[in-house]
């Protein structure tokens, strides 16, 4: 197979619980860089590991394979088994070994299943545990020194098992008062407030080192006192480009949040989307959804200055060079491995809050039920 370098900058979603010979040739075709799977594409341990496999097999360079496993009602492997419990319980309990074990059996379970990259861990500071924007129970602090110490513990626990992490939402959804999924904040929080809350947290995850996240994921939220010009954080050159890479400092893979979120259709065109996502220093393109989509983005990618596909897919390869291979497969290791998630969940919910589960109503914002 040929690889077309312009599909390497495409993170794609995939259709169903398998891929049809009409996905199959499209991949074969495009060569996206990656894949991200939801709660469409998992049904029973065999078959989403079979997915995996079948990904990787179409695929001419290994490819990225994602997915959001971060605990509560963000976390798509409770399809088939125990959920983890979320950041914010874990934050309650304040005890660093269960976030720990947490981030450990996250990695474990995800290579098991042909994994390397979890979303994950949320860098955001919860400040409004209630507040309607997408972040309810996954945030790790309430204050930029928490979210530093236990996130960080999840994110070096995870990357130790060979899962490659991102922080996310840079530079902070955390303010937002409404969800991303469905409309664009604009903020006017000035410098110093960011640079006391949010950029401090990720500034600690961007720095090279141990602590640093893989990759970042860029949020479809303005700040005005960081780019006047009021574009989205993900398609700002300012945020993206100048801030992440130039005074934080952060070396890793630079994606965009999903480009299929409200927040973002709402206010651009599609082919103006993709153009102003590569231009503003993204090196993947986020397309969860409508995978009709894909095709055309393929297209503007292709027409786009070598310049800026250049920079991306060296920043790609970069960070497929450090993408570990999946374990072997079997569903004892599997069962092993989710009674050890239900025993996390005891040890921090204690049996009774063990037993109930996150509502899966989506009611509250769509990543509930992705």
């Amino acid at each position: 197979m040929k690889c077309t370098p312009a599909g390497q900058l495409l993170l794609l979603g995939v259709p169903g619980l398998e891929v049809d010979s009409a996905y199959a040739d499209f991949i074969r075709r495009i060569q996206p860089g990656g894949f991200i799977l939801f709660g469409r594409n998992i049904q029973t341990p065999d078959q989403l590991r079979k997915l995996t496999d079948q990904l990787r097999e179409l695929s001419a360079v290994e490819p990225i394979i994602t997915i959001d496993q971060e605990g509560g009602r963000v976390s798509r492997l409770k399809l088939l088994g125990n959920e983890p419990p979320n950041a914010r319980q874990l934050r309650d309990k304040a005890d660093l070994s269960l976030i720990a074990r947490h981030g450990e059996l996250t990695g474990e379970l995800l290579r098991l299943f042909g994994f390397n990259l979890d979303l994950c861990p949320v860098l955001d500071i919860a400040f409004d545990d209630e507040a309607d924007n997408s972040l309810r129970g996954r945030c790790y602090g309430t204050s930029a020194d928490q979210v530093i110490e236990m996130a960080g513990v999840f994110n070096r626990a995870l990357k130790a098992t060979g899962i490659l992490s991102c922080g996310k939402h840079f530079p902070g959804y955390s303010s937002a008062s409404s969800d991303p999924h469905h409309e664009l904040s604009a903020l006017p929080r000035p410098r110093h407030e960011l640079e006391a809350h949010e950029l401090k947290v990720f500034r600690k995850f961007s720095l090279p080192g141990e602590d640093a996240v893989d990759s970042m994921m860029i949020g479809h939220i303005a700040f005005a006192e960081l780019d006047s010009s009021g574009l989205p954080a993900s398609l700002s050159p300012t945020v993206t480009s100048k801030l992440l890479r130039e005074e934080l400092g952060f070396e890793g893979l630079v994606m965009t949040d999903d480009l299929d979120m409200g927040a973002i259709l709402n206010h651009y065109g599609f082919d103006e989307m993709i153009r102003l996502g590569l231009v503003a220093g993204n090196d993947l393109l986020m397309i969860c959804h409508r995978m009709e989509l894909a095709e055309q983005a393929f297209e503007i990618l292709k027409a786009s200055p070598v310049a800026q596909v250049d920079r991306a897919l060296a920043n790609i390869a970069a960070f497929k060079s450090r993408m570990s291979s999946p374990s072997q497969f079997s569903e004892k290791a599997f069962t092993q491995l989710d009674q050890e998630v239900w025993k996390l969940r005891v040890d921090t919910l204690g049996n009774e809050g063990a037993a109930a589960r996150s509502p899966e109503d989506g009611k509250r914002s769509p990543v509930e039920v992705y």
